[in-house]
C-alpha cells in the first residue's frame, strides 16, 4: 500500500519517554553531568562518531601531547543525550560533545565529533598540514565525511539493519549512494597511503569510524558481503593500516566512565 501524504504532517508517537527522537529540541529533565581532572571532558558513546574522538585524543597521546581527558558514557538508549547539562553542551542532543576546561574565560563547549577533531588538531598544531593547500585537502575529506556518512548511517545502516521491515526502494536508493561513496574514496586512495595525502591526518581520523569499519564488517551484520567491497581494495587497504595504529586499537577498547553515580 502506497503511503498518502498528508497536507501537514503530525508526530503520532505520544509516549513519555525519556530516550526516544521526538520532533522538539531542548532538555527533558535536570542533569548532573560529572567532570574529572583532566582538561577535556568528554561525554560520548563507542558509535563510529563517537570513536573518531577517542581516536584523535589516543593519537594525540601517541605523538607524545599533553591532552589528558576525561571520558563519560552517554547512554542515549536511556535519553543521557536530553538531560539538562548535555544539552547545555550540545543543543542538537548528540554524542559526542567535549568540553575545553583550559580556556581563559571558562569551560569552552565543542560539539559535532569533525568539530572536536578539528579543534584538537588546530590547538595542538598537529594531524592536519601547516601549508594552506595541504590544509585545504584535509578540511575537504573531513567535510566530505561529515556531508555523506549520514547516508551511510541513517540512510543504509538504518534500513539494511535497523527498519522494522526490509523495503526495496530505499535499500537500493542508499545501497547505490553508499557504494558510490566508497568508490569516491577508493580512487582518491589510489596511490597514496592515507586519504589527503601520503601523511595521516584528522582526515583519516574522522572518516575512518565510518567507511573503514563499513568495508571490515565491523558496522552492520551481512553489510561487507552485500556491499561487495572487496571491489575496493585500495580502502580495504587502508582501512587495514589505519585499523593496526595502536592508537586506533587503544580507542577501540577504551573505558567510559559512568555518569549515573554523580547524578
Amino acid at each position: 500500500m502506497s503511503y498518502e501524504l498528508p497536507e501537514v504532517w503530525k508526530w503520532e508517537d505520544e509516549s513519555e519517554s525519556l530516550s526516544g527522537n521526538r520532533p522538539d529540541a531542548g532538555a527533558r529533565f535536570e542533569q548532573r553531568l560529572p567532570r574529572g581532572e583532566a582538561r577535556f571532558q568528554v561525554y560520548s558513546l563507542g558509535t563510529p562518531n563517537g570513536i573518531k574522538v577517542v581516536v584523535m585524543f589516543e593519537e594525540l597521546r601517541e605523538l607524545g601531547v599533553e591532552a589528558d581527558y576525561d571520558l563519560f558514557l552517554i547512554h542515549i538508549g536511556e535519553g543521557d543525550q536530553f538531560g539538562s547539562d548535555f544539552v547545555d553542551i550540545n543543543p542538537n542532543s548528540k554524542i559526542p560533545a567535549m568540553l575545553d576546561t583550559g580556556v581563559e574565560g571558562g569551560d569552552l563547549r565543542v560539539f559535532e565529533s569533525a568539530s572536536i577533531a578539528l579543534y584538537l588538531a588546530d590547538e595542538f598544531g598537529v594531524l592536519i598540514p601547516g601549508d594552506v593547500r595541504g590544509r585545504a585537502e584535509v578540511v575537504n575529506w573531513l567535510f566530505w565525511q561529515i556531508g555523506a556518512a549520514p547516508y551511510v548511517g541513517g540512510g543504509f545502516g538504518h534500513f539494511f539493519s535497523y527498519a522494522p521491515e526490509k523495503m526495496e526502494y530505499p535499500i537500493n536508493r542508499f545501497t547505490m549512494e553508499t557504494k558510490r561513496q566508497l568508490d569516491v574514496l577508493d580512487k582518491q586512495l589510489a596511490g597514496r597511503d592515507f586519504v589527503a595525502g601520503d601523511e595521516y591526518s584528522v582526515a583519516d581520523i574522522v572518516i575512518w569510524p565510518w567507511y573503514g569499519r563499513l568495508v571490515l564488517g565491523d558496522l552492520y551484520d551481512g553489510s561487507a558481503e552485500f556491499l561487495n567491497v572487496g571491489e575496493y581494495s585500495n580502502v580495504l587497504a587502508w582501512a587495514e593500516r589505519v585499523a593496526e595504529r595502536p592508537a586506533v586499537k587503544r580507542a577501540l577498547d577504551v573505558e567510559y566512565k559512568a555518569i549515573k553515580d554523580a547524578e
